[in-house]
């Protein structure tokens, strides 16, 4: 059974990614390779600046992209570790190779 702490951590991470324009913002930074700005990221989807901003702040909250400024500009991009300790909904219910963010970050850095 998963400890509390990673099933914590998973559901935050469920949690950020339940909303469909998060999942396209995530998708579209991780498509263009490159870090981006929150207006080339407006430029893309089909909503405000200001919402944009908010699915960002989600979406950095809980790792899934860094934020660093750039002159006047914050440019946003995939946070790689992140992405690649994210376990499939199917492993996590099914409880196959699933394991914690610790054990795979640690794994990771070796």
């Amino acid at each position: 059974m998963l400890d509390r702490s990673t099933a914590e951590t998973y559901a935050g991470w469920f949690r950020a990614l339940a909303d469909p324009t998060r999942v396209q913002i995530l998708n579209l930074l991780a498509e263009t390779g490159g870090p981006m700005t929150v207006g080339e990221v407006v430029e893309r989807v089909s909503v405000g600046q200001s919402t944009v901003s908010a699915h960002l702040k989600v979406l950095a909250d809980t790792g899934f992209v860094l934020g660093e400024p750039r002159g006047t500009a914050r440019l946003y991009r995939v946070n790689e570790q992140c992405v690649s300790c994210f376990p499939s909904a199917a492993d996590v219910v099914m409880g196959r190779g699933v394991r914690s963010f610790a054990q795979a970050a640690s794994r990771e850095a070796r």
